[in-house]
């Protein structure tokens, strides 16, 4: 990878059951037809989506939920999961899909257990709860995939002290956790440095940007080629959206990228690359922030280097 390169990594978060089997086996056939390779990251466990109604009084939440219209994006059942209906469990129910994902040479980690419990409840969360969630979803991923987890995403872009730590402990190659610029880094947070490497996602996401007043429907695909640069850039994407009704937004995306040279890389592509290469890997702070479009906060990559003061 050179800094004149352009480089699109497609960082694909899989969060509820309906996104798991109709959202990834669409998004696998979008991504065979190009020959593109993308980086998968599952929710293991139970589908508690309908718990997310603890984020009606979070500012934005309501408006988010109506300008991306979650009924028809979620389904109906799915905002109903965990509450009036049962929780079901996500890769359990068909590992297929996810064995499918692995067979065809992606990128493929953990993004959870229980993705509402560790977007909602992380900062109370103890480091023996997470290590426990994490142990969960490795056991699985290792059955299925007849090999270990090396990379993770956490749900929302959650992370606490306790969730890094954790992250240290289980040897990683990479996590992608956190929202930023475009390089990698190993974060600080609560007055500790950890150990693994952090690949940000650098662009927003569809439902931070779907039915924006100032960015119409038809301009959605322009606005984010003016926002891919030279250098890497991390896209995530959603099973629940672009692997369904928001589909011809990707592919169009994509079609447009391969015209212009854009290059597509996995996330662990640029965690090797570094690996080998083995720069000098900045420490950055990691600290709450506010995005446009998304309800609460996220973690955010903070470093000097950007405030010109190294």
């Amino acid at each position: 990878m050179t800094e004149t390169e352009t480089i699109l990594v497609l960082k694909t978060d899989v969060d509820t059951l309906k996104g798991y089997r109709e959202g990834v086996p669409k998004l696998l056939e979008i991504f065979r037809a190009r020959k593109i390779k993308a980086s998968f990251f599952f929710s293991f466990g139970p589908d508690n989506s309908g718990k997310a109604i603890r984020r009606i009084f979070r500012k934005g939440f309501v408006k988010k939920m109506l300008r991306t219209k979650a009924p028809s994006t979620y389904g109906f059942r799915t905002l109903l999961y965990g509450t009036l209906l049962p929780a079901p469990l996500i890769v359990q129910t068909e590992p297929g899909v996810f064995i499918r994902a692995v067979e065809e040479g992606h990128d493929c980690g953990i993004h959870c257990w229980d993705h509402v419990k560790w977007q909602d409840l992380l900062p109370r969360l103890t480091e023996e709860q997470i290590r426990e969630d994490f142990r969960k979803s490795m056991d699985l991923f290792e059955r299925y995939a007849s090999r270990k987890a090396k990379s993770c995403a956490a749900p929302g872009w959650q992370v606490t002290p306790e969730s890094l730590a954790v992250q240290d402990e289980l040897g990683f190659d990479y996590c992608s956790d956190i929202r930023g610029s475009g390089y990698a880094f190993r974060p600080r947070m609560g007055g500790r440095t950890f150990k693994t490497l952090q690949i940000p996602t650098t662009l927003p996401t569809l439902d931070e940007v779907y039915g924006r007043e100032d960015i119409p429907g038809d301009r959605i695909v322009d606005f984010y080629l003016d926002q891919i640069q030279p250098g890497l850039n991390v896209h995530t994407i959603h099973a629940e959206m672009e692997g369904r009704a928001q589909g011809p937004i990707l592919e169009q995306l994509l079609d447009r990228c391969a015209e212009r040279g854009v290059t597509f890389r996995t996330l662990y592509d640029v965690a090797f690359d570094i690996s080998v290469r083995k720069p000098l890997v900045h420490v950055c702070d990691v600290v709450a922030g506010e995005l446009p479009g998304r309800s609460g906060t996220v973690a955010v990559q903070k470093c000097a280097r950007e405030e010109g003061t190294e």
